[in-house]
């Protein structure tokens, strides 16, 4: 059969432009997609009396029957029909005859292909949503599990204050939350129906597209037909959230391959997320925090491409615009094969929470509250800063740490020491004595975890009432 847009043409397309310029063979991904839009279509094209009933309930059972096929694997897709819609339309018309050519009345390539992407995208972002619930309940969980359980926090990578390891746990539960929350905004820009636009200036059939909305669940239609087949800002606002969740993976995949280094021996990774040498056999390597860390590149190298393809293209559709749907697929599965690894492996981590207090225990990251005492004591804080600095290098200089001076030895930098001094010193003093609103103090990240754990319940209902 000759190419379904053969007429114009008097010469067969070059094997060679079939190859470089068909998509087939990364979007039939949007197979179910495109199948599920062609049904609301032809249903739309009857209730407006463009179509007989007859041709529309033969065009749906022979649509059926082609999905079947494809989800049977039945079907081999073929370069010479360009792409998913062409190859679905040429074993349609094989499978009920001319009829089947009878489904794209009204409506172009262009705003069948958008209409693909927002119904694909529409249903990842929910499952993205729920990935991430699963983490956070994870982190969740090992919070509860650690809220005695102190580690050093670190700015520059230097020890900084002691605080509760469930608190820097929580932290990377209100980044995911925060996550959460942008892809379930992006949900509005794309939940709406591009089908109708046509081309570019709309069709002359009399069709109705708030009806077509209404069979496929969209909220709402584009305002402009121009605007509709050329729109790709959803695919970007979803690879530019996609960047900044693989960020914060990376972030956690980084602490997580320090935390199971031997230097910090802070924790180790279950066996099933890790692997080990070929030549080194007391090796167990974090692959998979590495391997995420690696990864965040190409989803940003995604979003980079697009923005690249769109920024001087005039309206409406160019083929430039095919180049959007290979970075996003693989946007998609890199972003999902990370969050269904990173749930588990965080639930299953073992946490070393003798090291940690042994980390605690010898460093300087109670000479702040040191400060804070002498501050108490009437003695203005950039002279106490100065005191303390003064003192934590006669300590280095002597291979002592603060608890290990006598209060003779913390008299000579301040007569304004007394024995009070060591129970300020105690890491569990340092830690609750920050019991401000979203600070480590053990009722407050007991109350943050309160709190997330309600937030989590309402990102619950969103996903399922989103997946129906």
């Amino acid at each position: 059969m000759s190419k379904l847009w053969g007429g114009r043409f008097t010469k067969q397309t070059n094997h060679l432009v079939e190859e470089y310029t068909a998509s087939i063979g990364f979007d039939q991904a949007l197979a179910e997609e495109d199948i599920q839009g062609s049904l609301a279509h032809v249903t739309m094209l009857g209730k407006c009396g463009i179509l007989p009933q007859e041709d529309v309930a033969t065009i749906k059972a022979g649509l059926e029957k082609v999905l079947n096929k494809i989800n049977q694997g039945e079907i081999e897709f073929s370069v010479s029909d360009e792409d998913i819609h062409m190859n679905i339309e040429k074993n349609l018309i094989d499978e009920i005859g001319p009829v089947g050519g009878k489904l794209h009345t009204g409506r172009s390539r262009n705003d069948q292909v958008a209409t693909d992407m927002h119904l694909y995208l529409r249903k990842r972002v929910v499952e993205l949503v729920s990935m991430l619930h699963s983490l956070q309940t994870a982190l969740i969980g090992q919070a509860k599990d650690n809220l005695d359980t102190m580690i050093p926090g670190y700015t520059h990578l230097q020890r900084a204050q002691p605080i509760l390891f469930a608190h820097h746990l929580m932290a990377y539960v209100s980044m995911f939350q925060r996550d959460a929350e942008r892809v379930m905004d992006s949900y509005k820009r794309i939940n709406v129906l591009p089908l109708g636009a046509g081309a570019l200036a709309g069709t002359t059939f009399p069709i109705d597209r708030h009806f077509v909305a209404e069979q496929l669940q969209f909220d709402k239609v584009y305002e402009n037909s121009l605007d509709a087949v050329s729109d790709r800002d959803f695919i970007l606002e979803f690879l530019a959230d996609a960047s900044i969740i693989m960020m914060h993976l990376s972030r956690l995949s980084e602490e997580l391959v320090l935390w199971s280094s031997t230097e910090f021996n802070f924790i180790e990774l279950d066996d099933a997320f890790c692997t080990g040498s070929s030549i080194m056999p007391q090796k167990k390597n974090p692959d998979v925090p590495e391997l995420v860390r690696g990864k965040t590149g190409r989803v940003y190298g995604n979003l980079m491409g697009l923005l690249t393809v769109l920024k001087s293209l005039p309206l409406a559709y160019n083929k430039d615009m095919q180049e959007d749907k290979e970075g996003m697929f693989d946007t998609v599965a890199t972003l999902e094969g990370a969050l269904q690894l990173f749930a588990p492996m965080i639930a299953t981590m073992k946490v070393n929470k003798g090291r940690m207090r042994e980390a605690v225990n010898k460093d300087f990251s109670n000479a702040t509250d040191i400060a804070d005492f002498l501050v108490g004591k009437g003695l203005p804080f950039r002279q106490a800063h100065e005191v303390i600095g003064k003192t934590v290098l006669y300590c280095i200089q002597n291979n002592k740490y603060l608890l290990d001076l006598s209060l003779d030895e913390f008299m000579q930098f301040s007569p304004l020491f007394d024995d009070s001094i060591y129970g300020v010193l105690q890491p569990e003093t340092v830690v609750n004595a920050r019991n401000v609103y979203g600070g480590t103090a053990t009722g407050q990240v007991a109350a943050a975890i309160s709190r997330s754990e309600e937030t989590l319940q309402v990102t619950e209902q969103w996903v399922n009432e989103h997946s129906k």
